[in-house]
């Protein structure tokens, strides 16, 4: 077993940003096994993509195209995707948690046999002594992530099962290329000797897509409200706010639940993951579920009449009181000495 292959979805002529944040996390994993990082492209006219993955760590490229995968399909995509891993035999596996990824890598996991971890916060290598068989593995790939309904972090491990598969969710991992691009090599695969045309018996006739309405990832200023916001009506205050900074506005769950603000705006563990420059929390306890989605940002302002709050742990500064008190005078005096 070697290597650490990466499965990398495309997003019409670019490679979508949660693969270039596996390949950066997976190039740190690699150079700690002293092993190399290769990259699965499946669609059509992907010229010069293979550039962005060697970019970001990269060793290896492994190109099928075709006409008829211009778009997502599962069944020709898992076989395509078991025949490279069959042959390259990596002994990690990696996939993002996107609708895509959620489909495609339980398949691949079935037909190897291999364990999966979905979901993925943080990956580590590391060791595990098993006690029962007096045992110690090495090198494992160490899967963490919030289990239980978010009440504990858990770190699982498959070290009877290779490779070690494991889904991981956008944002959480930095993209970064390095300062010297890979001189990599490409792979070129036929997709007519590894896909039966069984798996093409569905055929795309259209596809339309919807562009994002709200890019709560890529703002560097997020205002996010709780449950403890109270209503619909006093997240106004927030966008108000939010408008004044130049930011976006976020929500917990509760707030969602509550009906307090639309799930695209969600942030945590099963919202989206931001990592902006400030990070405003108003009226969230900051339980671990929402922590996990915002816990990188790298500055945090709680504001909160509970002054033992969850939240205040990691903020870099707390303000104890009501946000309708607080925000209006933060919205003054910003637009007071602000040129």
């Amino acid at each position: 077993m070697n290597n650490i292959i990466v499965y990398c979805e495309t997003n019409g002529n670019s490679v979508a940003e949660v693969s270039l944040e596996l390949v950066t996390k997976a190039r740190s994993l690699a150079n700690q096994l002293k092993i190399d990082v290769e990259g699965i492209l499946i669609g059509n006219n992907l010229n010069g993509l293979e550039k962005e993955l060697f970019a970001h760590g990269a060793n290896i490229v492994h190109k099928a195209e075709d006409p008829r995968l211009e778009f997502y399909q599962t069944l020709p995509q898992s076989s395509i995707v078991c025949e490279i891993i069959k042959k390259e035999e990596p002994q990690i596996g990696l996939f993002g948690a996107t609708p895509a990824g959620r489909d495609l890598a339980p398949r691949v996991a079935s037909a190897l046999k291999s364990g999966l971890t979905a979901d993925c916060t943080s990956l580590e290598i590391g060791e595990h002594y098993e006690k029962k068989t007096d045992t110690t593995y090495e090198n494992l790939l160490l899967q963490i992530r919030p289990a239980f309904g978010g009440n504990i972090v858990a770190t699982i491990i498959n070290p009877d099962t290779r490779p070690q598969l494991a889904t991981v969710r956008e944002g959480v991992m930095r993209k970064v290329e390095l300062e010297t691009p890979l001189k990599g090599k490409v792979k070129n695969w036929k997709v007519d000797e590894i896909v039966d045309k069984k798996d093409f018996v569905v055929e795309i006739i259209e596809r339309h897509v919807e562009e994002k309405k709200v890019n709560i990832k890529g703002s560097q200023i997020v205002v996010a409200g709780g449950y403890g916001v109270g209503s619909k009506e006093n997240f106004d205050i927030l966008f108000e706010l939010a408008d004044v900074l130049g930011g976006e506005v976020g929500g917990t769950r509760a707030a969602v639940d509550a009906g307090y603000i639309h799930h695209d705006r969600q942030i945590g563990q099963t919202g989206v993951t931001v990592r902006p420059k400030l990070y405003i929390a108003c009226g969230i306890s900051g339980q671990i579920q929402h922590r996990a989605g915002m816990m990188e940002s790298s500055m945090i302002i709680s504001i909160n009449t509970d002054s033992n709050a969850p939240i205040n742990s990691i903020a870099d500064y707390v303000i104890t009181g009501d946000f309708m008190d607080v925000v209006p005078k933060m919205i003054k005096y910003y637009k007071k000495n602000s040129k």
